[in-house]
């Protein structure tokens, strides 16, 4: 049998980030996958480090808290993750969507990120792919890009360094314990003596907190992708649109927005590739697309960018997210089971939040640090008394919920 002071369950950015911390401290750590990094969420997903899509509270200063450390990381891992603060804009198309957004920017200028409202013509000016009908923009040059599975390496070969193992095609089949704390994990590839465990499974945190009887509230929330040929540089930073914005945050029965959560996003790989999303279901762990899907985020990208019209799509991707219902991770020890800490959750701001999440459960196991503060927001318990069934699928109401927001990222 191995031996680790820890078992970090799930190798994506969120593992990899805490797998690395865990080592900074001295643990010998061992990352468990049943495939390997950026297999999951992480390898199927755009590259925006996007604060403009952030909720005014927590979910905003755990992202600016991540933003900051994202200036020194490539230093500090030693290896580049094609990070570029080149930006990010969301383009406003309706009178509707107006009203929402200058709300929602107020608040987030409030909350500390430099954002501006600019109009048509200067949003064009800035990517001149933006349709003629395009009303105006926010700009904020908070907004970033970076390579996730150069991300992903990155961590988990920093990890490695300091003396991390990372078995891969490894699937956890328990979580073994005596008198309520953890004593080993069983894998498909042998078994692990540890006393801590982190499960970072992503949309799988739950069926994995199953096999010790947690009840993890995360469900997957799928999400599709479209990636073009290599083109030549086209896009700046990143963009979006209000509607992604809304899908994002807003229960939905507006019947002029597209179906299935869909929401213009757009950037483009140093390579040149385009990525172009984007959707939002619930459909269990079913990762097949209907047609259907990807024709309405066609539909949707060409209308805001009608160049797109004629660029030859080579593939599409497609991921889940980890959904908790409040937009906000997990980040807690495990109620009755000594040892057994939790980090999943993170929904669409794996990449955003990665730097932290790893700070984040290092100082959970020290009791203290420089991003304590904000562990009291993430805790497990918040759901004791919330429903977390997912909300039916359906387009975001801009109009009866402006401009106030109602959680459901």
């Amino acid at each position: 049998m191995k031996t680790a002071d820890a078992v970090v369950i799930g190798a994506g950015v969120s593992g990899s980030s805490i797998a690395f911390r865990l080592a900074q401290l001295g643990l010998k750590v061992v990352i468990v996958d049943k495939n390997g990094p950026g297999s999951g969420a992480s390898g199927a997903c755009d590259k925006a480090i996007f604060m403009q899509s952030k909720r005014p509270g927590l979910h905003m200063e755990l992202a600016m808290a991540s933003r900051r450390m994202y200036n020194t990381l490539e230093s500090e891992l030693e290896q580049s993750v094609e990070f570029e603060s080149d930006g990010g804009m969301v383009v406003i198309e309706t009178p509707r969507h107006m009203e929402f957004m200058k709300d929602f920017i107020e608040k987030q200028r409030n909350a500390g990120i430099s954002v501006s409202l600019i109009d048509g013509d200067a949003a064009r000016e800035a990517q001149p792919f933006l349709a003629p009908h395009i009303l105006g923009a926010s700009f904020s040059p908070d907004d970033a890009d970076v390579n996730p599975l150069a991300l992903n390496t990155a961590f988990f070969r920093a990890a490695r360094r300091h003396g991390s193992v990372l078995q891969t095609h490894s699937e956890v089949i328990a979580v073994n314990t005596e008198r309520g704390k953890v004593t080993s994990v069983d894998t498909t590839r042998g078994s692990i003596s540890t006393e801590l465990v982190i499960n970072a499974a992503g949309p799988f945190a739950k069926s994995v907190g199953a096999l010790s009887n947690i009840d993890i509230p995360v469900q997957p929330r799928r999400g599709t992708i479209l990636i073009s040929e290599s083109v030549p540089k086209k896009v700046r930073g990143c963009v979006l649109d209000a509607q992604y914005i809304a899908s994002k945050h807003l229960r939905s029965d507006n019947d002029d927005a597209p179906p299935y959560g869909v929401g213009f996003s757009l950037g483009q790989t140093v390579s040149g590739n385009l990525l172009i999303g984007g959707s939002r279901e619930f459909a269990g762990f079913d990762k097949g697309n209907t047609q259907d899907v990807i024709a309405t985020i066609a539909r949707h990208a060409a209308r805001i960018a009608p160049e797109l019209a004629s660029t030859r799509i080579i593939r599409t991707m497609t991921g889940f997210r980890p959904y908790t219902g409040d937009g906000l991770p997990i980040i807690d020890w495990a109620p009755e089971t000594d040892g057994y800490i939790i980090a999943a959750g993170h929904e669409g701001d794996g990449l955003a939040l990665a730097p932290l999440t790893g700070q984040l459960v290092a100082d959970l196991l020290k009791g203290d640090g420089p991003t304590h503060h904000f562990l009291c927001g993430l805790t497990l318990g918040r759901f004791a008394t919330q429903k977390t069934e997912a909300p039916a699928d359906g387009p975001s109401n801009i109009i009866n919920a402006a401009p106030q927001l109602h959680a459901n990222a």
